[in-house]
């Protein structure tokens, strides 16, 4: 029988979230799409929404079908549906049907996304034991650079063959390279960790292995779900506005803001990446602490000093903890409740970014409206991540009555 390769697994997975996380490039395609259309903004928009919220939504059962047919069945799947999907944009188009672009791009497009972001993460986990926040934060990296890759490869694509068969050309191609990546994203089998790996307990972690219907009846799950809910609901919101706040609140020109909005995508990437790393060390538990407490900080900095040097650094350090909640999350769920259904696990908790990317952006956006002031905004983030960060404290006890 022939033994996998862990590091040829996790290839695979980066380049399995590079190509879904491609969704993050939405944006490129706004202002092509409404010159080709009759459809505003607003409406446009709403597609990537729609996606995101599909994503959430979808990635609940298909944790669980993760964990009964295999990754590599889930991944065949994303592949199928996320290809589809990005080449049906291009069909809808030229048809002009919005209809048609929710149901591509938003619908089918979103379960891709859903099926394929929870394939790789539990898979890493189990073949890397010894490194459990590393192994998802390279994976999770790749979703969070992908929009960097996609960006001006769309932009010259567009450039030469035109809008729609941009979307012909980078549907077939996620396809292909998904379906390949999937075939090698598998599950290791007894015994074929090596000898040193396979009783190895990561730092703090229960030792416990749970069904994940037996671990979200439990405080701590709903506990990790709320600071999972509140970390996505800042970032998102900040991500979705950083632009016009930057400029609002410290006279930032817009083509500075640009510049910064493109920086703040590498912190995205790169945080999840550092802190994933770094739980490995501190633990998980005071990770996430650390996380809200950094959080807390850079928002009072970014609400008392109107800077832009400063306002820059800030929301910065605030997009690392905003990734680092993503690469985080999953390693923290199989310290406390093991890897036995980790897939489902996962992908019950990512309801939360489902919730979160409704509710940050428009809790930001109305606020902002009614009020004409970010302030009010950014006092309530820093309520609630001070909420988040005593939930983190108190879930340790309950962790500990769990073993």
């Amino acid at each position: 029988m022939q033994k996998h390769n862990r590091y040829l697994v996790a290839l695979c997975g980066v380049l399995f979230h590079l190509m879904i996380g491609s969704v993050y490039a939405w944006s490129v395609f706004s202002k092509p799409i409404m010159a080709a259309t009759s459809w505003s903004e607003s409406q446009i928009s709403f597609a990537f929404s729609l996606a995101i919220f599909c994503l959430g939504m979808s990635a609940a059962f298909m944790g669980r079908i993760v964990e009964k047919y295999g990754p590599t069945t889930t991944g065949t799947n994303s592949a199928i549906l996320f290809g589809i999907g990005i080449a049906g944009t291009g069909l809808a188009i030229h048809s002009n049907q919005l209809w048609l672009l929710y149901l591509t791009y938003g619908v089918i497009g979103g379960l891709g996304l859903g099926s394929g972001y929870v394939t790789p993460v539990s898979t890493i986990i189990k073949w890397f034991p010894d490194k459990r926040g590393l192994a998802t934060g390279l994976a999770i990296m790749g979703f969070g650079f992908a929009a960097l890759v996609t960006s001006p490869i769309a932009q010259k694509l567009m450039a030469s063959v035109g809008l729609e068969k941009t979307f012909f050309i980078l549907g077939a191609c996620y396809f292909i390279v998904m379906i390949v990546a999937a075939q090698f994203i598998k599950r290791p089998r007894p015994n074929e960790l090596p000898e040193n790996l396979q009783h190895i307990q990561p730092k703090e972690a229960t030792g416990l292995q749970m069904r994940a219907n037996d671990a979200v009846k439990t405080p701590v799950f709903w506990g990790l779900w709320f600071m999972f809910f509140i970390n996505i609901t800042t970032g998102i919101g900040l991500v979705s506005a950083a632009s016009p706040m930057g400029q609002e609140m410290t006279g930032m020109s817009a083509g500075i803001a640009a510049i910064l909005v493109g920086i703040i995508g590498l912190f995205n990437g790169f945080g999840r990446l550092v802190w994933a790393t770094m739980s490995d060390f501190l633990g998980r538990p005071q990770t996430y602490s650390l996380i809200f407490i950094v959080d807390i900080i850079c928002l009072a900095l970014i609400l008392l000093l109107h800077q832009q040097l400063i306002f820059s650094i800030a929301i910065c350090i605030l997009l690392s903890c905003y990734g680092a909640g993503f690469s985080v999350i999953p390693a923290y769920l199989g310290d406390v409740f093991g890897t036995l259904e980790l897939g489902a696990l996962h992908g019950y908790i990512l309801t939360a970014w489902a919730a979160a990317g409704i509710v940050g952006p428009v809790l930001l956006s109305y606020t902002h409206q009614v009020l004409g002031s970010y302030n009010v905004t950014l006092i309530v983030f820093m309520i609630i991540d001070l909420i988040s960060l005593v939930v983190s404290l108190l879930i340790k006890k309950h962790i500990k009555n769990l073993q």
